[in-house]
Parts: structure tokens; C-alpha cells; sequence
């Protein structure tokens, strides 16, 4: 072997990615086959997609395992990306206990494998932990207001068991983990039929049905492009151990709702009209992240405006 090949080698890594072929993970695992990293991709497809990933499955660096990872895995890796579990309400719901199962029973599984591996972890976590928040904007301090007994309760104290798992094997095994806390992400690839706000309004106005806005309409999120949120979930892997989060990732420019909708119907120039349905129980009337710690620690933000991230995400679901 060359010297080249051997310092090419060497910087490489092969790198596991739960939850791969979902929305998130397909455009992670395509990031780091970019970067020239082996990437095994693991996803059992109750909401990921083989259609996400079909562009990669020729791919020499890339390898997909169906796994559920509420089960132990035995390979051997570099790092670990912890994207498995189902993001919607519409999938989180269906089957709650598994949904529970997935980030708990997960989470102890991934941080078993990164422990005898003694290997970095990242988990995806989820600004769904600070609940219906009474702090605005969210900063990575609050604590939350989150109802455990509710019908989002699977995923919410899910997430939130997960960030107490991967923290105690910090502490008591030295892991090294990253906690990324995940805001409203959208972009090409989303789940047409997953509920979330961004692909509901943009399939609606593009067969000019009615947009459906549960609620009023002023209750506000925070939307962060995907390749930019990609780019956020590298930046905290690459960062020094000492720096486990949890961390904000997400864009600070906050829309209502039927601003949102206002400009999906501007930019599809559909005739679609406004509905209006009462807001499902625990639906936070406010999303917003405070990113200082993303920019400050990473040198990270999010630079894609919401009407640039839209018009792709359009032209994705229109099959241009």
C-alpha cells in the first residue's frame, strides 16, 4: 500500500448511522460518504425509506443493515450517530410503546456498543424535550414543561430518559457523547405523510386542497433547513469530548403558522384557503431555540432563509 493510500486510510472512519434511511439520517449519511468516510447505515423502515438512500446503496463506502436497534448490534465503528426513532406524532403515536422502546432500550444498546468500543456518540435529541415551553426564546438550561402522561408523552420522556442515559455513561463510563437537541427540520426527502407542518401545507397547496392549521394559526416555530441542520450534527461530532451538550441546534427566525402557510401559498401560487381545526392536547404554543451555545462553541448557525429552504423543498414534492 502507498503512503498516500495509508494517510488516506488513516483519516477515514467508518461511521454507524441509526435511523439512516429516514429524512434525517439518508442526507447525514450522504454528507459523510462526501467527506470520504465509510458509512453503515442501520434502520429497521417503520418510517424510513429505501427510496431515500437508493442513490447510495452502489455507493463502495456504503453499507445498510435492516436492524431494529431495540435489539443489541455487534460491529465494529468509529462513531455513532443516534437518529432512530419515529419524529412525527403521526408515526410516534401509532405505536407509543415502541416509540418509548426505540429511544430508551436504544439508547442503552448504542451507548453499550460505543462503551466496549470506547467511541464517540451522538444522540439525536429533540426540542420536544422542553415541552410547552414558558421560557422563550429555549435555552439549553431550561428544564422544561413537559406533561408525562400525555398522548406525546412516548416521544417527549423518551427523548428526555435518552439525554439521562447518555449522560450518566459520561459520567460513570467516561463515553463520549454529543447531545444535540433538534429544532423544527425540514427539506427534500421529508415523509409525505408524516403529519409535520411544513409537508402538510406544502402537499395542500400543491393539489389545492384546503390548508388545515390546527389552532389559530399564531402559535410559532422555528424552521432549520436540512443541510444546515446536517451540518450542525457534524460540527458537534467533531468537537472536542469536552463538550457534550446538550446543545440547540435549529434556526432562531420564528414564523406563525399562518405565516408559514401564507408563504407556501405565495411560492406554489396555489389557491389553497385557510382551515382552521382545534389544536391537538400538548401542541406548544411556541418554538424557538436559543442557538448562542451552537455559535459560541461549534461556530455554528443556520444561514439558509426559510423562502430559499422552501422553494427546494417544493420543488422536491412537485418532482422537479
Amino acid at each position: 500500500m502507498t503512503e498516500q493510500l495509508r494517510n488516506r486510510y488513516a483519516i477515514e472512519k467508518r461511521v454507524l448511522v441509526t435511523g439512516g434511511a429516514g429524512f434525517l439520517g439518508s442526507h447525514l449519511c450522504e454528507r459523510l460518504l462526501d467527506a470520504g468516510h465509510e458509512v453503515l447505515c442501520v434502520d429497521n423502515f417503520f418510517t424510513g425509506a429505501r427510496a431515500n438512500i437508493a442513490h447510495l446503496l452502489d455507493h463502495p463506502r456504503f453499507e445498510l443493515m435492516r436492524h431494529d436497534i431495540t435489539f443489541p448490534l455487534y460491529v465494529e465503528i468509529d462513531e455513532i450517530y443516534n437518529l432512530a426513532c419515529p419524529a412525527s406524532p403521526v408515526h410516534y403515536q401509532f405505536d407509543p410503546v415502541q416509540t418509548t422502546k426505540t429511544s430508551v432500550i436504544g439508547a442503552v444498546n448504542m451507548l453499550g456498543l460505543a462503551k466496549r468500543l470506547r467511541i464517540p456518540i451522538l444522540q439525536a435529541s429533540t426540542s420536544e424535550v422542553y415541552g410547552d415551553p414558558a421560557e422563550h426564546p429555549q435555552r439549553e438550561a431550561y428544564w422544561g414543561n413537559v406533561n408525562p402522561i400525555g398522548p406525546r408523552s412516548c416521544y417527549d420522556e423518551g427523548k428526555r430518559c435518552a439525554e439521562t442515559l447518555f449522560f450518566d455513561y459520561y459520567r460513570q463510563h467516561a463515553i463520549p457523547i454529543r447531545v444535540a437537541r433538534i429544532f423544527n427540520t425540514y427539506g427534500p426527502r421529508m415523509h409525505p405523510n408524516d403529519g409535520r407542518v411544513v409537508s402538510n401545507f406544502v402537499l395542500q397547496a400543491l393539489s389545492g386542497e384546503d390548508i388545515t392549521i390546527f389552532g389559530d394559526g399564531s402559535q410559532s416555530r422555528s424552521f432549520c433547513y436540512v443541510d444546515d441542520l446536517v451540518s450542525g450534527l457534524i460540527a458537534m461530532m467533531e468537537r472536542d469530548a469536552a463538550v457534550p451538550g446538550p446543545i440547540n441546534l435549529g434556526n432562531p427566525c420564528e414564523f406563525t403558522i399562518r405565516e408559514l402557510a401564507q408563504i407556501i401559498i405565495e411560492l406554489t401560487q396555489s389557491r389553497s384557503r385557510l382551515v382552521f381545526k382545534p389544536l391537538p392536547q400538548d401542541d406548544p404554543r411556541q418554538r424557538k431555540p436559543d442557538t448562542g451555545k451552537a455559535e459560541a462553541l461549534l461556530e455554528w448557525s443556520a444561514n439558509t432563509p426559510l423562502r430559499e429552504g422552501l422553494e427546494r423543498t417544493i420543488r422536491y414534492f412537485s418532482g422537479e
